[in-house]
């Protein structure tokens, strides 16, 4: 963004928490209001050595081995940066399908139409859904349109609890509510 569109660190990282509130990703407002390629965006964020940040994580490939549950990935990210995580994780056999934010024609989380079009896509009900989220605002659209919502690392506020139904304070405790 600096470079871009010629803006200091701060103004840049100002109009980034802009977009990220009013659009729910920063490449969104970035491509409606500069005609940033979305392309072009995904493939300078997602350049980063995820070894560096993540390390395999044996515990969670064990409790998502014991879920007879379809999994799929939702990500406001590309599938290749989705894919890339997961097998970095090591766990990447464990689902299904990878819906992206190109699945999502660039409308992302927490907006309403991403999680009809989510339903759609899957041929499912949200009722039938399950969506398990470290994002509390990613929940409420969610549980709006009838999906059970799961919050992963809080401490369990009244305000979290009234928008998800459940709240687990690491991802390798969900069997604990499945």
């Amino acid at each position: 963004m600096q470079t871009r569109l010629n803006l200091s660190m701060d103004d840049a990282d100002e109009l980034r928490r802009a977009y990220f509130e009013a659009y729910g990703t920063t490449m969104r407002g970035l491509q409606i209001n500069h005609q940033i390629e979305p392309e072009e965006f995904l493939a300078y964020v997602h350049d980063i050595r995820l070894h560096e940040h993540i390390t395999p994580n044996a515990e969670l490939e064990a409790v998502l081995a014991t879920l007879p549950h379809d999994k799929v990935v939702f990500t406001n990210a590309s599938r290749e940066h989705a894919e890339r995580v997961l097998a970095q994780l090591g766990i990447e056999r464990h689902f299904s399908r990878i819906i992206d934010v190109r699945d999502m024609q660039f409308e992302s989380k927490p907006q309403p139409g991403a999680y009809q079009r989510i339903c759609t896509l899957l041929d499912v009900s949200p009722e039938e859904c399950l969506l398990v989220e470290d994002n509390l605002r990613n929940l409420a659209p969610a549980k709006a349109l009838g999906m059970s919502t799961v919050l992963v690392g809080s401490g369990g506020t009244d305000s979290e609890t009234v928008v998800a139904d459940y709240v687990i304070p690491r991802i390798e405790d969900i069997a604990t509510i499945l």
